[in-house]
């Protein structure tokens, strides 16, 4: 039997008052959601142009305080983009460079947490070691003037998420970095529907995350593919597939595991369809719900744009999610 996530499984609605507080508190999931994904890129300001020029919009850009790197972030109601470069190598730039120095594209995935303290003693009392809470912040340029977002970040090892570097994100200053004239895009995308890592084999895997999520997940039987749902976002880890020779992309696939591309809910494709094609920018529409753009037209990210909807519930619906995403390069 396939065991679908359930999105709401270990959560717990404390009753009104003040009753249940730490308690309560404390058996909450300690992944709340996606919060954001990392796309390395080589240059910088170059990338907000490609980004810009897909039709989103951009926050300005942030300097991480005491280190070499920037960034420029593509915000939506509940998850984001950070399109991640160096602007100072001499500093301490978490790797970044050697991720380069390889290849672009998404490098990592943030997890949502409302308290970073209490998600690493959940993760902890699972006998996952965890480094953190950890504070972070960055230096945003606005117009009006320099302001100071600030981070709290749980890091998790290699082998306690496999497939994908990863750690978790508390915003202690989310009002200053979701502002509505950031979630707003010319090419109408609302969210992240979905990420998608390649990995040698989803089912050697799959007792880290059984760990990671305290919930069962399971390879359908006779695929190659898992998944599961963090928050309303889907994470599919799938076998490698054959490679389409109309594939363009400058740079070879990495050996897996790697995060290969993104799934953008989008409210309007045709509005998308016009401002890639007036932009001059490759892509490939699918069906009437769906569209792609190729890894060579964003920094090594595949991007596939689906039509904003509720989704079908079931198992069936995920896999025909998967094989659209598949055929789509094909």
């Amino acid at each position: 039997m396939v065991k679908i996530p359930d999105p709401l499984a270990g959560a717990v609605v404390a009753p009104a008052g003040r009753s249940g507080g730490r308690l309560m508190a404390e058996r909450k999931p300690p992944i709340a959601g996606l919060d954001h994904v990392l796309v390395g890129v080589r240059d910088l300001e170059q990338a907000r142009e490609i980004w810009t020029r897909l039709g989103f919009t951009l926050t300005p850009r942030g300097r991480h305080i005491g280190w070499g790197t920037a960034n420029y972030c593509i915000m939506f109601d509940r998850d984001y983009i950070e399109l991640l470069g160096i602007i100072d190598p001499a500093q301490f730039t978490n790797n970044l460079d050697r991720f380069l120095a390889k290849r672009e594209g998404l490098l990592g995935l943030a997890f949502a947490t409302d308290d970073a303290a209490r998600s690493a003693r959940t993760l902890r009392a699972r006998g996952i070691e965890v480094e953190g809470p950890k504070n972070l912040s960055r230096i945003l340029e606005l117009p009006t003037g320099e302001v100071e977002p600030a981070f709290e970040l749980v890091h998790l090892k290699p082998e306690d998420s496999p497939g994908f570097n990863a750690f978790l994100c508390h915003h202690r200053t989310p009002d200053v970095v979701w502002q509505s004239q950031w979630v707003e895009h010319p090419n109408t995308a609302v969210g992240i529907g979905s990420v998608h890592v390649v990995v040698k084999d989803p089912k050697t895997i799959l007792a880290a995350y059984h760990r990671l999520l305290d919930r069962d997940i399971e390879v359908p039987v006779g695929e190659t593919f898992t998944f599961f749902d963090v928050g309303g976002c889907s994470i599919y880890l799938s076998a490698p597939r054959p490679r389409s020779a109309s594939d363009q992309t400058s740079e070879r696939l990495p050996t897996p595991p790697y995060i290969e591309g993104l799934t953008l809910l989008t409210a309007d494709l045709e509005s998308l369809q016009a401002r890639l094609i007036a932009s001059g920018t490759a892509f490939d529409r699918t069906d009437g719900d769906n569209l792609e753009v190729p890894y060579f037209e964003a920094n090594g990210v595949r991007l596939h744009f689906t039509r904003a909807q509720r989704p079908v519930q079931g198992r069936s619906a995920e896999v025909i999610h998967l094989n659209t995403f598949r055929r789509s390069s094909r």
